[in-house]
């Protein structure tokens, strides 16, 4: 992580460890020591050193360990497996404060604004955006190379494309299966904004939304993870379920280190405005 904490915390921010996952447990204070235990065993968690501890299904959290991690500036959040869900965040404090100014002047200023926009692009289709387009303008050129990349990629796995319809997720199971998958990318980008002390919902793209700038961040890495596994999954199982969508994620996930990809480039984008 870039930047240092406004908190004097007894290690700051940049020279932390980002991510510990607790799973299967019970997170508490033991003696001084926040630590996992898991039957007889236990597992020290030293949140000094830690940005963000995040709480998968199977875990207790005693109020003492949420108190601990408070004072001293780590961040929890309770996620589905992998991050396939972000459900809740414990507040963070004044560490972040520097981070939302930042991300609120880009947003509020229009010429930034639009270059942040213009950077998003470039991230999401690896080319040169258009020159003296405005942010809808940008909008609309994306959509339509979406429809491709969905055309593409349904084309890659021999699936007949026949749109993308949010509202038919209900009786396509093509369309149910991408939005499976889109919503756990949903959660895993959410939890890595607010775990580098940013809004969820001051996007740059996208605007009006609690989780605008989740959809801004999403878009740029989604056509080369989840939306390519799940089509393929459909193309193998038709009859593939939501329950299989979410393990394929939250597989994805972890086998290629999603949340570090995808902290690298909220930071590469929010660095390039400085």
């Amino acid at each position: 992580m870039s930047g240092r904490s406004l908190i004097d915390y007894p290690i700051p921010i940049v020279d932390r460890v980002t991510f510990i996952y607790a799973e299967y447990g019970v997170l508490e204070l033991d003696g001084h020591a926040v630590v996992l235990r898991q039957g007889d065993s236990k597992i020290h968690f030293p949140v000094g050193a830690t940005s963000v501890i995040c709480i998968e299904p199977g875990t207790v959290v005693t109020h003492a360990a949420v108190k601990a991690c408070a004072e001293s500036g780590c961040l929890i959040l309770w996620i589905g497996e992998a991050g396939v869900r972000c459900y809740s965040a414990g507040n963070p404090g004044g560490a972040v404060a520097q981070k939302l100014l930042h991300q609120a002047s880009i947003h509020l200023d229009p010429s930034r604004r639009l270059e942040m926009a213009r950077n998003i692009y470039r991230e999401m289709f690896d080319v040169e955006p258009p020159a003296g387009r405005s942010i809808d303008q940008l909008r609309g050129i994306e959509g339509a190379k979406v429809y491709d990349l969905y055309r593409e990629i349904s084309a890659r796995y021999n699936v007949k494309w026949l749109g993308r319809d949010q509202r038919s997720s209900l009786s396509d199971p093509l369309n149910r299966a991408i939005s499976t998958a889109n919503a756990a990318l949903y959660g895993l980008v959410e939890a890595a904004i607010l775990a580098l002390g940013y809004s969820p919902a001051i996007g740059f793209i996208h605007s009006g939304d609690p989780r605008s700038f989740v959809f801004d961040i999403a878009d740029t890495i989604k056509f080369k993870t989840i939306v390519p596994a799940a089509i393929e999954l459909y193309s193998t199982n038709i009859n593939v379920n939501e329950s299989g969508i979410r393990v394929l994620c939250r597989d994805v996930f972890r086998r290629d280190n999603t949340a570090s990809k995808i902290i690298n480039i909220i930071e590469h984008l929010m660095r390039s405005d400085k």
